[in-house]
């Protein structure tokens, strides 16, 4: 089950292209989008290689990020989906977002989370969706509670969460 969007209430989400990169770099250059992030904010040229590995991840895999696009406004808000991963030696889909600020709030990072879960759920069954996050990060904390998703392990830095 190969998707190029998903629709929702209120989003769009569709994969991630080439010619986003200008997107792109306004919203993981964000610093305050970024406020979680361990690595800080990411250089243009680093946003540029996420973004090629992003991209090829839906050619390979048929998986991966979209861009999170307002459906009344037409806007992007952010980005955010699912990539494959090796997680403790088996593979896993970890669920991966990140909005605008001014689009906090409003539940769309949950809207699309469970867009996200549902149709990865669907696809691939028997493959674990994963929630990886710094232990700080109480948004993303309880966006995985919401989701239905339990601690499943921890270390000084990081929350793992898994459904079950």
């Amino acid at each position: 089950m190969r998707t190029a969007e998903l629709r929702t209430e209120r989003l769009l989400l569709r994969r991630l292209r080439a010619e986003d990169l200008p997107t792109v770099t306004e919203i993981q250059g964000d610093r305050e989008a970024n406020r979680h992030n361990p690595l800080g904010t990411a250089s243009p040229a680093r946003i540029a290689q996420q973004l090629r590995c992003w991209v090829a991840d839906w050619a390979e895999h048929g998986i991966g990020y979209w861009l999170v696009v307002d459906a009344a406004s037409e806007g992007a808000v952010g980005i955010g989906g699912l990539r494959r991963i090796e997680h403790d030696g088996e593979p896993a889909l970890n669920l991966f977002y990140r909005f605008r600020p001014a689009a906090w709030g409003r539940g769309l990072a949950l809207e699309m989370a469970r867009a996200a879960v549902g149709w990865a759920e669907r696809r691939d069954p028997g493959v674990p969706v994963v929630v990886i996050t710094t232990r700080d990060n109480l948004p993303s904390i309880r966006l995985a509670e919401r989701l239905g998703f339990r601690e499943a392990g921890r270390d000084p830095y990081w929350l793992e969460f898994r459904r079950w």
